[in-house]
């Protein structure tokens, strides 16, 4: 069903008319023990409402920079298929003065500051929590985003073939070149369609992001992405590989 994909919210919208009661990620953080699964379908609920916040109440156009200083988590998932779906490329780690827009994490505040344009900051909360005090100069994603709607359509298709992503070092993709790279990835994971792939890779580079979520989206498998997961004894994983039916490991 997602060989025709152009472009990553074109996987997304496939993997919703093949199951979308299935798992698509299962978050950990084992700093605070938060566990999260989130189905297609919630997945793409999450993707609508946060691409609706882009376009509707943040004012992003396509072609704007999303600098995302975030780690990998479950809403970090969220906004790199939200801005694919808006047509705003995400800049993971990108440099907060160079974007039109910076999502960042609690612990990089001060930096994001650099950014004139929009701020938006995440608490990276258990349950996807709010701060308890927002943070000056920032849009609490955890207050926006639930008045949202939940179904997203953007003002203007989006281009396969206009830039989607740019990777540290300066390297340039396309949506196209985004979604067919991640086949490639899946391949290269040995993923197909129901594979559980467990994942403690970070999302500042292709790979993070392939493991974390685009090569499973991408041949309708699932990832278990593991945040701290250094913080996890050896047995501990092994158990988690049992109990999440893990069939592969990033």
């Amino acid at each position: 069903m997602t060989s025709t994909a152009r472009t990553p919210a074109d996987l997304l919208r496939s993997a919703l008319s093949v199951d979308p009661a299935r798992p698509l990620v299962t978050f950990y953080d084992d700093a605070t023990g938060e566990r999260v699964e989130l189905s297609v379908a919630t997945f793409g609920n999450w993707v609508a409402k946060t691409a609706n916040l882009i376009q509707d109440e943040l004012g992003a156009q396509p072609g704007d920079r999303a600098a995302l200083l975030l780690p990998a988590h479950w809403q970090t998932a969220v906004w790199v298929l939200a801005c694919f779906s808006t047509g705003v490329v995400v800049v993971p780690g990108g440099d907060p003065g160079r974007a039109d827009l910076v999502v960042s994490g609690p612990d990089t505040l001060e930096e994001a500051r650099a950014c004139s344009g929009e701020r938006v900051a995440l608490a990276l909360r258990p349950l996807g929590g709010r701060f308890p005090q927002p943070p000056e100069g920032f849009l609490d994603y955890a207050v926006e985003v639930p008045s949202q709607g939940d179904r997203f359509v953007p003002y203007a298709p989006v281009d396969p073939d206009a830039p989607a992503l740019e990777l540290p070092g300066g390297e340039e993709l396309t949506g196209a070149e985004v979604t067919a790279r991640a086949r490639t990835s899946a391949a290269a994971l040995g993923l197909t369609a129901g594979a559980r792939l467990l994942s403690g890779r970070s999302y500042d580079d292709w790979d993070g992001l392939a493991a974390g979520l685009l090569a499973p989206l991408a041949v309708d498998a699932s990832v278990v992405l593991c945040r701290n997961l250094d913080r996890l004894p050896p047995a501990d994983l092994d158990q988690r590989r049992e109990s999440e039916r893990v069939t592969h490991t990033a």
